[in-house]
């Protein structure tokens, strides 16, 4: 029986209209010792296409929401639904394949592997899924061009900028094509100015792809780039509302 056989979902959970639904999700840390509520009954739902801003004091459980969304941390309570498919039918290869297959992430350290080069850190995700070494290596020149540093493929990260590093993280990101691309933090190691020309790719990238960005930020020069903005504290959805233009 193949996946989309075996996982059934309602008419409501599949909408096409929105690509993630979270569904009344807790998530409680237990240490032995304490237990701490990082989520408490949390529901949203994002629109394919849609750039969306997480935003909220620290510890308020907005890496936490991000990280249950896209399946890196189980649920204590609730459900995700991706696409319609709700993530506590997957196996953890199923979500391990779907991570690497739909979805990209951007991080506040840029993660890129020191002894590569830039073409290098960013086929690599492509190599490790098993794609052919060449098309892996078009795919990546490609997702350089998209983000300005084509001229930069044979650089490692140590002679590039924090601008430029962050950038390569981007294409890296996108190179698999992703449905969803998930952002922590991701402008939270460069400057103000930095921080603007790296959201305005961003911006730029989902309007042409019509992909969904789901960014976690502190800054609202930040979140005020995104269609909308969801203000989380105390591990509960405080409020969401649309920035006034810019």
């Amino acid at each position: 029986m193949s996946e989309s056989d075996r996982i059934q979902t309602t008419e409501e959970d599949s909408e096409p209209d929105y690509i993630v639904m979270v569904k009344n999700v807790t998530k409680t840390y237990d240490t032995g010792k304490v237990k701490v509520e990082a989520l408490r009954g949390v529901s949203i739902s994002i629109k394919r296409g849609e750039m969306v801003a997480v935003m909220g004091p620290s510890g308020c459980g907005k890496t936490t929401l991000l990280n249950c969304m896209s399946g890196l941390d189980d649920l204590t309570d609730g459900e995700v639904f991706i696409g319609g498919i709700p993530l506590t039918s997957m196996s953890d290869r199923e979500r391990t394949r779907y991570r690497a297959e739909k979805i990209g992430f951007i991080f506040q350290a840029y993660n890129l592997l020191p002894v590569l080069t830039a073409a290098e850190n960013v086929e690599l995700p492509l190599l490790l899924g098993g794609r052919n070494p060449k098309d892996a290596r078009d795919r990546a020149l490609e997702a350089l061009d998209s983000v300005g540093l084509r001229k930069w493929e044979t650089h490692k990260p140590a002679e590039l900028s924090g601008g430029e590093q962050q950038r390569v993280t981007i294409a890296r990101s996108l190179v698999n094509d992703p449905e969803i691309v998930f952002g922590d933090e991701p402008t939270g190691n460069l400057d103000s100015e930095v921080s603007g020309e790296v959201m305005t790719l961003l911006k730029s990238l989902n309007e042409k792809n019509n992909q969904t960005f789901i960014i976690v930020t502190h800054d609202y020069n930040v979140g005020k780039m995104a269609d909308r903005i969801i203000t989380m504290r105390d591990g509960r959805v405080e409020k969401e509302f649309v920035p006034a233009p810019f």
